[in-house]
């Protein structure tokens, strides 16, 4: 082997330390890249391998620093940052790196489909829209997560569907006792259910209760009373029913009592005495009371009038105000006791010119009677027409006699004692007529015929027969 000089081997001991601080370099380098640092870079220094390989290392860490910053962006936007649908960009990328930067990409993609088409079921149900489902393809544990969420929005579905239908039968078609049936659910949802389930029995019972009370009411039943439990609008509710309830029974049980004193009873002057009244009820416990005072004062001011024309009063008249048929009463009331007073006026003019004054002929005139009333006036001037007669007939058959005439008799007819004054004077006259023929005849035997001795024979005189002698 030949030998080299001493002034050859030192720059052969210089290109190999110069080669051995690139390798060097380039092993910093390598590590660097292998912990992830990507800022080392290999100066060019004229060597053409060197260099070259300085290149290659160079755009390797640049494409690896871009790959990072690009995968690392798309994960701090959609992982850390929330913002969906990145996609990593690296230009010039081929072969492992291009694969790389496509699988991240897929995975964004698919990632991003997935979490919007559970963000968009996740909203849906959020805005209580429970008709849509999770469809987008996954696997894995975001597979159970669909499959979760999906059975999460059937059972909100049914859940729904049953409240939904509750509350219709209930709060709008009045069908009370209805209860949800939701099959499957447990925790929150099994407590949801049975706390509408016991919304539903509460309020069934509550407004079954009401119900069966303001019915028995609206029947006229006022002893019943709404017992159950409940709290809140419908304790208020309970508590005003119950009250009205109360306040009606008062209200009926005075106004009983005054229409049973009044009306019943006969005793006026009742008063409805309803306490703790307001509206309405103040409003008819007044017209009730206004009702009983103006009542009383009707019936007393008729029964006042009709106690003077039973004492033979007719100066009194019905003063009260009145309306109806309590004013037709009334008028008819006043009516009679004018009729009454213009019949009892005509009769006792009649008796005083018939009976006081002898003005015999009389007739009562009472204008608009009927009934009893022309049946009295129709008797009066009857019995006053047949006085007349037999007054009249008695004195023209007395003043016949008191003139001599004894050919008259009294033949109107009579009866009773005018009977028997009748037959007395007729009888009278009979008697009258008999001496006047005996006298007479004595008269002419003894006077004109001379024949002395005749006696004159009348029976029936001064209590026996009278013997004249002539």
């Amino acid at each position: 082997m030949a030998q080299r000089s001493p002034g050859q081997a030192q720059p052969a001991r210089d290109k190999v330390a110069h080669d051995n601080e690139r390798l060097q370099q380039l092993l910093d380098g390598l590590k660097a890249v292998r912990d992830g640092d990507f800022s080392t870079r290999l100066p060019q220094v004229g060597d053409v391998l060197l260099d070259e390989i300085s290149t290659v290392f160079n755009g390797m860490v640049d494409q690896l620093s871009l790959f990072t910053s690009e995968v690392t962006r798309v994960a701090r936007e959609v992982g850390t940052d929330g913002k969906l649908g990145g996609q990593a960009a690296i230009p010039g990328v081929s072969g492992t790196w291009k694969d790389l930067t496509e699988s991240v990409n897929a995975m964004a993609s698919n990632l991003t489909a997935q979490v919007r088409d559970i963000a968009g079921v996740a909203t849906a149900v959020a805005n209580g829209d429970l008709s849509q489902k999770i469809t987008v393809q996954v696997k894995g544990e975001l597979l159970e997560l669909k499959n979760t969420i999906n059975t999460m929005v059937d059972q909100l579905s049914s859940f729904a569907d049953e409240v939904t239908r509750v509350a219709r039968e209930v709060g709008s078609e009045g069908a009370l006792g209805g209860q949800a049936q939701v099959h499957g659910v447990a925790g929150t949802w099994r407590d949801l259910t049975t706390s509408v389930n016991f919304m539903a029995g509460n309020l069934t019972a509550q407004v079954r209760s009401i119900a069966e009370v303001t019915t028995a009411v609206a029947r006229g039943d006022l002893s019943q009373k709404i017992t159950v439990d409940a709290r809140g609008e419908i304790l208020e509710l309970k508590n005003t029913i119950n009250t009205m309830v109360d306040q009606l029974s008062s209200f009926a049980d005075e106004v009983t009592r005054v229409a049973r004193e009044v009306g019943t009873e006969g005793r006026l002057g009742g008063q409805a005495d309803v306490k703790g009244v307001s509206g309405t009820w103040k409003g008819l416990t007044e017209s009730v009371n206004v009702m009983a005072d103006n009542l009383t004062d009707q019936v007393r001011s008729i029964a006042q009038v009709a106690t003077a024309v039973a004492r033979g009063d007719l100066s009194q008249r019905i003063m009260v105000e009145a309306k109806g048929e309590v004013a037709a009463l009334a008028q008819t009331i006043n009516t009679m006791v004018d009729t009454l007073s213009a019949f009892a006026d005509e009769v006792t003019r009649v008796a005083r010119e018939v009976g006081t004054e002898g003005i015999l002929g009389g007739q009562a005139r009472v204008a608009n009677v009927a009934g009893t009333w022309k049946d009295l006036t129709d008797n009066v001037n009857s019995m006053a027409n047949n006085l007349t007669g037999q007054v009249r007939s008695i004195a023209q058959v007395t003043t016949a006699v008191a003139r001599g005439d004894l050919s008259q008799k009294i033949d109107v007819d009579a009866r009773g004692e005018i009977l028997e004054l009748k037959t007395t004077i007729n009888t009278m006259v009979d008697t009258l007529s008999s001496f006047a023929a005996e006298v007479t005849r004595v008269a002419r035997e003894v006077g004109k015929e001379g024949q002395l001795g005749g006696q004159a024979e009348v029976e029936g005189v001064s209590g026996g027969t009278v013997m004249i002698s002539v």
